[in-house]
């Protein structure tokens, strides 16, 4: 008796551009290759005024910003909150146009970006054991860059990205990583791709602080809150049993990166689930610090508490 055959799931169909996505795409395009002429350091300094005029005066995702900055840095006077969330726009300007402007960079030149490594001897330790690892990030500095840079010093790297409302911008995000050399596995994909990433050594990196379609989450405290996170690194890490690191690309006083590199404990207690929780929790402590340093840095503008348990208690649910 011949065995049932199982139908093959439709691919999704392609995503239509619109007239609206054409012209979006091409100004920006255009704008990204005026920028270019000014150079790196140029093109970074427009990009932070011009997101300081996203804030003042128009606006924009003000009040989550200075609500959350506030929520967590308690501490801080409504003085301090306000440059603080001034600087985050900056910071976040600065990000998108040095991303933009990015594909134009040799591997040299990314390098020379660097002003200094901590903890690069933990991603060579991954590597000389053959079997991949896990790198986990947040929204902090110009994550971004971070992909970049480990492909500049021939480490062979996947970043599991999101889908963007925009086909086109989405095909050319993809190929601009390909060209830095980065590997881009969809984040609806990630649960597939992954594991053969891991089998044929590459770091696969994920940004840990947002929603990823395909990926479980918990809810683990960021300043003090619970927030719902990407349990995917943790999963992948003991199923295949890879390490993970935690990796923070942040912006130096002199325009320059630091990158800071340093493993996340992994425990096997016989307890998969409690184990995961754990892992998770660990790397959201990771990014929490590394965000009290360079509060400015990180990107306010997402409303990181959005998503909670029903049974959050009304002093710890979103600000």
């Amino acid at each position: 008796m011949n065995a049932p055959v199982v139908p093959t799931p439709a691919a999704e169909p392609p995503r239509v551009a619109t007239l609206s996505h054409r012209v979006e795409y091409a100004v920006t395009r255009i704008a990204v290759a005026g920028l270019r002429l000014l150079g790196w350091r140029g093109a970074s300094w427009v990009g932070g005024r011009l997101a300081r005029l996203a804030y003042k005066p128009f606006g924009i995702r003000r009040g989550v910003v200075e609500r959350q900055i506030a929520a967590a840095f308690p501490a801080l006077s409504t003085a301090q909150v306000l440059d603080t969330a001034l600087r985050s726009y900056d910071s976040l300007g600065r990000t998108s146009i040095e991303t933009a402007v990015l594909p134009g960079a040799t591997a040299a030149d990314i390098i020379a970006r660097v002003e200094r490594v901590e903890g690069w001897e933990h991603v060579e330790a991954a590597r000389a054991a053959g079997r991949g690892a896990i790198l986990v990030t947040g929204h902090l500095g110009n994550w971004e860059f971070g992909g970049a840079y480990f492909a500049a010093r021939d480490v062979p790297i996947a970043v599991v990205a999101r889908g963007m409302g925009n086909p086109i911008f989405e095909a050319y995000a993809g190929r601009t990583r390909r060209k830095i050399g980065m590997e881009v596995i969809h984040d609806k994909d990630a649960v597939r791709r992954t594991p053969r990433a891991l089998r044929d050594n590459l770091c696969v990196a994920f940004v840990s602080d947002h929603d990823a379609l395909g990926l479980a989450s918990t809810f683990v405290p960021f300043f003090g809150r619970p927030a719902k996170t990407p349990r995917g690194p943790a999963v992948f890490a003991l199923r295949f049993d890879v390490p993970v690191l935690f990796v923070a690309i942040v912006r130096e006083p002199s325009g320059k990166y630091a990158v800071l590199i340093e493993p996340v404990p992994i425990a096997r207690s016989g307890d998969r689930e409690a184990d995961i929780d754990r892992i998770v929790l660990a790397y959201t402590e990771m990014l929490e610090r590394y965000i009290r340093l360079y509060p400015a840095q990180y990107f306010w503008q997402h409303r990181r508490w959005r998503r909670q348990p029903p049974d959050t208690p009304a002093h710890l649910r979103e600000p």
